[in-house]
This record gives C-alpha cells, structure tokens and sequence, in this order.
C-alpha cells in the first residue's frame, strides 16, 4: 500500500472569502504547492473550470486533481435536480481522472455567515433524515456508475457536521456513499477520528489533513463563535502545528491498507500565515509521520 499527498488551495485563496489572498495567482499556488513536494491539489474557485484549460496548468506544475469540493443543495433539490447540477464539475473530475469529489451538504448551512453562531447550525428531523438518506444513496449509486465516487464531508456548521451525524449517516446510506474525513472538522465538532477511521475504514476514501490550534478552539466553542470567527482567529492549521497527533491515525491506515490521498487543507489569513511555508510544514509533518508507520509515499 502507499497513499498520495496533495493539497488544497484555500490556504492561499479562500473561495468563501475572496477577500482573503484575492490577488494570488492560481499558478502561485500550484508552483508552491509543487515546490512544497506535493503531487495533487484539489480544485477552488480560481480553477479552469474545463480539462481544456485545466490539465495543462497541473501539467506544467506536474501535480494531479486530487478532488474538490461540491457543494449539494439536496434538502430541497430533486435528485434530478442535483445530477443536473453537477454535470460540469463530474466532467471536469472525470476528464482530470480525480479520485472522487468531495460532496458536502449546504442548504441551509451557516458556514459562511459571520453572524451566525455554530450552535444555531441546521437540524434534520428524522422524517427528512430518512429522505435525504434515500436521496444521497441515489447519488451516491449514480455517481458511482459515473467512475466519480460520491466521498461525503462531514462539515461545521452544517446538517452533517459532527460524529453521530457522520455515523448515522454512513450507516443509514448505500455502500456507493463514501466519506471524507476531515480531521480537524471532526475534532472541531468533538468527535473521534480514530474511531471512525477504525469503524469505517470501508467507506473511508478521502482524508482531509486539517489540525487545530486547542486554545483557538477551546475560545470558539465557550463563546460560541461563527465558523467564519473562528478560523479568522486560527482555529485551523496544517498538521504539525496543532494539537492533532498524527501518528495513532497513520496506525490505523496502516492496518486498514488505506491507499488514498492525505490532502493538506487549513483555511487560515495568508497574510498571516505564508502558504507555502505552511504547506513545507505541513508535508515535512506528514512524511516523518507516514515513514514511522511505515507507509510508503507514492510519487510521481
């Protein structure tokens, strides 16, 4: 077995926020992201949003689509609705040979609301838990016969946010439905990603390698902060930097033979933390780490 690290580019350009590294170039990014020896990336917003465009840029970078971020409105869409949707983005991921997309929840999520604290976050009740578990299934069966796995992300500030949504979530879907783990997402919703690594290893294709700063947090959750607050004060960072100890989770890959991707992902200020010195830090973590639990890193 050997797993492949990649990165996101919100750390050095937030979709969410575009103020927030709004005058980096795309080509920034995938130059440092490569020059921090990292062999994938995820798509954002400043992403071609056609293989046309797109596969030469990651060429020239000599970096991979290692997925992305889709944001579904399947509480109040028809699947229909969705598949229609998603059209654009599953040709893209199919033609860059991505190894799933990253399907996220947002109806109704406050994510992106600075005014909005995490504890007024949206509720299912059991009669649409039961709906949406059928309509996800569905997606998750079609997205699968697509070749693009449907690899779910559980999500602060969303109706899938913490360990209990996850679990009910994986447990009440059809096998199609995978999952990405975000580990600081889980910490942040006091969850157990060990756990669910343990408990899911099956369903589990994606990994989201996010850690958390534990004073940030602690504040975040006694004063009940917003999402957006909270990572503004630097709730999140690359893993080496916070309190997440990596080394028990690797443990765990290992026994499990998971052979996927590890994808560096922290939002943080770029002008308060320097994305490329953040994504050297983030990766020197990751591969010490890796070759203590001996799992061999794939390269290209």
């Amino acid at each position: 077995m050997s797993v492949k690290l990649g990165i996101a580019p919100i750390a050095w350009s937030n979709d969410d926020m575009p103020e927030l590294g709004g005058n980096t170039t795309l080509e920034q990014c995938l130059s440092e992201a490569s020059q921090a020896g990292f062999i994938g990336v995820e798509s954002g917003g400043k992403f071609p949003k056609t293989s046309e465009e797109l596969i030469p840029k990651l060429k020239k970078f000599n970096l991979n689509l290692c997925s992305g971020w889709y944001g579904a409105n399947l509480r109040k869409n028809t699947v229909d609705d969705e598949k229609k949707s998603i059209q654009q983005q599953l040709k893209l991921f199919k033609d860059c040979e991505a190894p799933c997309i990253v399907f996220a929840e947002v109806f109704g999520s406050i994510q992106g609301d600075p005014n909005r604290k995490l504890s007024t976050r949206p509720k299912m009740d059991l009669e649409e838990s039961k709906n949406y578990y059928k309509k996800i299934s569905e997606m998750g069966k079609y997205l699968q016969d697509q070749g693009m796995p449907l690899a779910y992300h559980h999500h602060m500030g969303t109706v899938i946010e913490n360990q209990n949504d996850t679990e009910r979530l994986i447990e009440n879907t059809h096998d199609s439905v995978k999952l990405t783990l975000d580990t600081g997402h889980m910490l942040f919703a006091q969850g157990n990603s060990e756990k669910i690594l343990k408990d899911y290893s099956e369903r589990i294709i994606h990994i989201h390698c996010k850690d958390i700063r534990k004073n940030v947090l602690e504040n975040s959750l006694k004063h009940d902060l917003s999402f957006r607050s909270a990572f503004l004060e630097g709730a999140f960072t690359v893993p080496g930097d916070g309190c997440i100890d990596y080394l028990p989770l690797f443990n765990i890959l290992k026994a499990t033979e998971y052979s996927g991707w590890l994808v560096v992902e922290a939002e943080q200020d770029p002008e308060k933390a320097n994305p490329f010195e953040y994504a050297k830090k983030g990766y020197k973590y990751l591969t010490e780490n890796l070759n203590k639990s001996k799992i061999k890193i794939f390269k290209n």
